[in-house]
Parts: structure tokens; C-alpha cells; sequence
């Protein structure tokens, strides 16, 4: 194996220990041809450690950690949020199914749209209440927006469903806007250069449209992540 190669394991055992306060858990062996199985599918690094985050935040709800976590562990949650950053970003040529044979009642349900609301409107409100006051006029505008909408939510059917979704889609843009309105070109450049990293190995078997088109998304994800933005619009 070459250098370029190794270094995504290595990078990979470096934030596991991390992860673990110090304790060093190697990767070797079959957890080392299943991480490496991870870069073969083109699984950018900071997307398998988002998911080896979503497992720590799982282990840590349950209790006091009994022992460190093995990288085999964490495949679930990593093949998890790179299926959702694959459709994020408008990837659609990896089959998950194909890569995890998992049991499907583990899988995590969907909000319901009273439910969503209600995690999205705290998540707002906690937002407005942090140092950046930049956003605090959109940011109370969406969320007296949505507390109204969320009283009659539960009841709603048919095109009034619909509408009140495709409201939620028109709002997330509004914000996702906003934010990048408050970017400086530094630091949009800075995000463009890491979504090319991130879609490199996908890059060759897209149309130019198709890699603009997942470029912009990986962007706005990106711009989401780093303003600790909720996704307001409703994935069904």
C-alpha cells in the first residue's frame, strides 16, 4: 500500500484516540481492510469521522464508557452519514445495501413534521442566543414563522401539507443565504476548495453540471456546518 493510501487509516486510528481521551486502539487487521474499504469507496475522512462522531454521541447517552470503542463499531453510523452526505450532495452511484448488511429496525425513524418542527425551533433559539448576533433578525423572523406553523402542523393534510413543506425548503435557503451573504470571499474559497477534496473521487464520473451542481450543495453543507445551522426543510 502507498503512502497516500495509508494515511487515511492512520489519520482514522489518530481520531479514534482522540475520540477515546488517549487510549490507542490499533487498526490492523480485518479493521484495517474495512477502513481501507471506506477510502475505496471514496468516503471523504471528515464524513467517516462525523459518523465516528454520531457513534461516541450515542455511547456517551447510554452512560459512563465501560471501554474504549473499536473502529469496527462505528461502520454503521459512518455508512450512515456518508449516505447522507452522498444524496446531500447529489451522489447517487454508491448502494449502501451492498456495502452493510444491517438489520433494518436499527435504522433511525424520521421526525414526524410536529417533531421536526419543534427540534428545528430550539435549535434556532439556542443559536440566537450564542456571541454571533449577525443573524438575530432572520433567525427571529424564521422562528416566529415556524411557531406559528407548528401549533396546526399535526393536523395538516394534503396540499396544505405539501405547502407548508415546500414553505420549510424556502426558508432553509433564506438562512442558508443569509449565512453565506456574512462569508467573506476567504472563507467561501476556503469552503470550495475543501467540497473539491471531498467530491474528488467521485469528480471523474460526473458531467461539468453535475459536479457545479454537487459543488454548490457541498458548499451549502458546509456553510451549514460550520454556522451550526439545523436543516429546516423536512427530508420525508
Amino acid at each position: 500500500m502507498n503512502d497516500d493510501a495509508a494515511e487515511y487509516p492512520r489519520a482514522l486510528e489518530a481520531y479514534l484516540c482522540k475520540k477515546n481521551d488517549g487510549h490507542l486502539v490499533r487498526i490492523v487487521g480485518p479493521a484495517f481492510e474495512q477502513v481501507c474499504g471506506w477510502a475505496a469507496r471514496g468516503i471523504p475522512i471528515n464524513v467517516a469521522m462525523r459518523g465516528i462522531d454520531r457513534y461516541f454521541e450515542r455511547y456517551y447517552a447510554k452512560g459512563p464508557r465501560r471501554r474504549p470503542v473499536r473502529i469496527e463499531f462505528c461502520e454503521a453510523d459512518v455508512l450512515d452519514v456518508f449516505d447522507e452526505w452522498r444524496r446531500a450532495v447529489g451522489i447517487s452511484t454508491w448502494d449502501k445495501a451492498s456495502a452493510l448488511s444491517a438489520d433494518e429496525s436499527s435504522a433511525p425513524r424520521k421526525d414526524s413534521l410536529p417533531a421536526h418542527l419543534e427540534r428545528v425551533v430550539a435549535r434556532l433559539t439556542a443559536l440566537r442566543g450564542g456571541e454571533d448576533r449577525s443573524l438575530d433578525e432572520t433567525l427571529e423572523a424564521i422562528v416566529r414563522e415556524l411557531d406559528t406553523a407548528r401549533a396546526g402542523a399535526k393536523a395538516l393534510r394534503g396540499a396544505a401539507r405539501e405547502a407548508l413543506l415546500e414553505r420549510l425548503r424556502a426558508l432553509d435557503e433564506t438562512l442558508l443565504a443569509a449565512v453565506r451573504e456574512r462569508t467573506d470571499s476567504g472563507g467561501l474559497r476556503a469552503l470550495e476548495q475543501e467540497a473539491d477534496t471531498e467530491l474528488a473521487p467521485f469528480r471523474d464520473r460526473m458531467s461539468a453540471d453535475a459536479y457545479a451542481e454537487s459543488r454548490r450543495a457541498c458548499v451549502d453543507r458546509l456553510l451549514r456546518e460550520r454556522a451550526r445551522l439545523p436543516v429546516i426543510a423536512l427530508e420525508l
